[in-house]
């Protein structure tokens, strides 16, 4: 499958709904999506994971087990009472709605020396991300390019806008992320299919107040 920088991926502004940030200070709450009721909790034991390809690779021995950063429960607003034997299937699960409930899973496969990330920062992150049947869709380390973005301000895919909770610079982290908090039930065809858990191998290179300068043109 070709590659593509995760630039024309997580960077790009969609239309899916933003994540709880997971900030510990009393001022960052979870915001609420307005038509879903949501509730978040926070933090928890260890885990079980999805299912997923042994093609991914094996995360170092003596990593912790996975754990939850945050899950999320989404109510609809509205629930079906009632429907006539005479609707078809297709209007039926058009109507149909559903508590669903997921988590961003993490686990820390090293643990950093540095100052702790920070919201609004803006962080620069080596990473390689797979799907769930191994394929590898892109990787900042296959180019020798980390890439820079304002953490928790909705420059990147909800997990990773707030996958980053906890960790510091020279940190690695394996995130498991739910297609609710990637790129949705529709996904980014080619590249990404529809409903799609992402795993992403991270690693935080470094944190700075100012993005870094734009590279000069080449004479």
């Amino acid at each position: 499958m070709k590659t593509t920088t995760l630039s024309a991926l997580a960077l790009v502004a969609t239309a899916l709904p933003l994540a709880a940030q997971t900030a510990t200070t009393a001022t960052a709450k979870p915001p609420v999506h307005h038509s879903i009721p949501t509730t978040a909790r926070i933090g928890g034991g260890c885990v079980t994971l999805p299912t997923l390809s042994s093609k991914i690779p094996a995360v170092p021995v003596g990593t912790p087990c996975p754990k939850a950063l945050y899950t999320l429960t989404r109510t609809p607003d509205v629930k079906l009472d009632y429907i006539s034997p005479l609707v078809g299937p297709e209007v039926h699960e058009a109507l149909a709605t559903e508590k669903t409930t997921y988590s961003l899973i993490y686990a820390d496969t090293k643990i950093g020396t540095g100052e702790l990330v920070h919201l609004s920062k803006n962080l620069s992150v080596h990473y390689t991300g797979y799907l769930a049947d191994g394929t590898k869709f892109d990787s900042s380390v296959d180019r020798g390019q980390p890439i820079t973005f304002p953490y928790g301000t909705h420059h990147v895919i909800p997990g990773w806008d707030t996958g980053f909770e906890g960790m510091r610079v020279g940190g690695k982290r394996r995130l498991y992320i739910p297609y609710q908090l990637a790129y949705g039930e529709a996904g980014r065809p080619p590249i990404i299919p529809a409903k799609s858990l992402l795993v992403f191998d991270m690693e935080v290179v470094s944190q700075a107040d100012a993005p870094p300068p734009a590279p000069r043109p080449t004479p």
